[in-house]
């Protein structure tokens, strides 16, 4: 995927971009800070304007161990749209983050007003965040669990 199709804002209609950024408010976060853990509720998502998001995933005796990085224009956070609102992933800043963040109950409460502007989130959250996290962590996951030095089977081919 190229980053432009990584890009949520640019992949919903104008007027479905500007409806959301209304509810944006711009927040400055520094390097090495923990936006969310595992399990905990997910009441707010961001969408990075510069800097770095890492995503992890807590296994018992490693620690964290990352499955995927964010960038410039990626939407953070998804679990604050499906029930029951809580995070599948944790998140830290790999360094000085400026981002739009949004309160999701106002975001959900818009998407349940105006039913195209919530399809148009719904999809545009689906195709751009939901389905790439998924790859990305299965191919983690076969990195980390797959026969060393061999190579392990993904979708759409082999892994090098």
């Amino acid at each position: 995927m190229t980053a432009p199709e990584r890009r949520i804002l640019g992949a919903l209609a104008p007027e479905h971009r500007d409806r959301l950024l209304g509810f944006a408010r711009d927040v400055s976060l520094r390097a090495g800070v923990r936006l969310f853990e595992e399990g905990g509720a997910a009441d707010r998502f961001w969408i990075i304007r510069t800097g770095l998001v890492v995503l992890d995933v807590h296994e018992p005796g490693r620690g964290a161990l990352v499955v995927e990085t964010l960038g410039e224009g990626e939407l953070l956070g998804w679990s604050w749209l499906f029930e029951p609102y809580r995070w599948h992933l944790g998140a830290r800043t790999g360094g000085d983050v400026e981002a739009y963040e949004f309160d999701a109950q106002r975001v959900r409460a818009a998407i349940d007003e105006d039913p195209a502007f919530g399809l148009a989130v719904t999809r545009c959250v689906a195709a751009v965040a939901i389905g790439r996290r998924l790859r990305a962590a299965r191919t983690r996951l076969l990195d980390l669990y797959g026969p060393p030095g061999g190579k392990t089977a993904v979708a759409g081919g082999e892994a090098p």
